[in-house]
């Protein structure tokens, strides 16, 4: 027995191979944005790729009739305040006979005048298309001039790429080494090399996709220097 444990250690066992599993990366945000109104595309204040901040104007539809609008509600809801002050500084005065009634109904003139005025700024705001996030312009599908025949019809869309997701169909044998949060190594082939980067078990899918047995993942990790141009294909490596 003594010569037999002798002749296994003389044959030191080989370490596990590393799992190796294949994804595809995709950006964190990806927003195809629409209108909820139709006209004519009036400007467009970026060129596509363009850097862009959170709450930028990026497309305009025409919205001259809509700032007319909310100019005569302006005029309007001042007139109707005006009438207001008017009627409470004379009550405070005593100078003539002023009634609750009177005072009352003024004050719900302008009361609906302030609402009508966030109606009609409402209409301008929803013919400006803004960033919802920081990001890129990925593309335009409306040039100046064309028109926008139909409600949500695809005009802008904006991507995050500060963050990714590496996006993975696993088997039994490597989804059920991974858990939430867990961090885990990702490569990627660069232009001078193989990128490593860590990662964070961001999403586990709740069902296997019974076609193929396999489950989705997702791993989130932060992209320093856009280095990853999401839609590029990687691994996740698991020790």
């Amino acid at each position: 027995m003594a010569a037999l444990c002798l002749a296994f250690a003389a044959f030191p066992v080989a370490p596990l191979a590393a799992a190796e599993v294949s994804g595809i990366t995709e950006p964190v945000v990806d927003s195809t944005m629409a209108f909820p109104a139709t006209g004519i595309v009036a400007a467009r204040h970026f060129e596509e790729g363009a850097s862009v901040k959170k709450g930028d104007v990026l497309v305009e539809l025409d919205k001259r009739l809509e700032e007319l609008d909310v100019a005569r509600r302006r005029q309007a809801m001042q007139l109707a305040k005006t009438e207001l002050e008017r009627l409470e500084t004379l009550s405070q005065k005593n100078t003539i006979s002023v009634s609750r009634e009177e005072i009352d109904k003024k004050r719900a003139e302008f009361e609906v005048a302030k609402i009508e005025l966030e109606l009609a700024l409402e209409m301008v705001r929803r013919r400006q298309l803004v960033a919802p996030v920081d990001g890129h312009i990925a593309t335009f599908f409306k040039q100046v001039g064309e028109a926008c025949d139909e409600e949500r019809a695809p005009v802008v869309r904006v991507v995050d790429t500060s963050q990714c997701l590496f996006v993975a169909d696993c088997d039994a044998s490597t989804w059920r080494q991974l858990k939430m949060g867990q961090t885990v190594k990702l490569e990627f082939e660069g232009q001078q090399g193989v990128i490593r980067l860590d990662g964070k078990v961001h999403y586990i899918a709740p069902v296997i996709e019974p076609a193929s047995g396999l489950l989705r993942v997702k791993i989130l990790f932060d992209n320093p220097g856009l280095r990853i141009r999401p839609g590029v294909a990687g691994r996740m490596v698991l020790e």
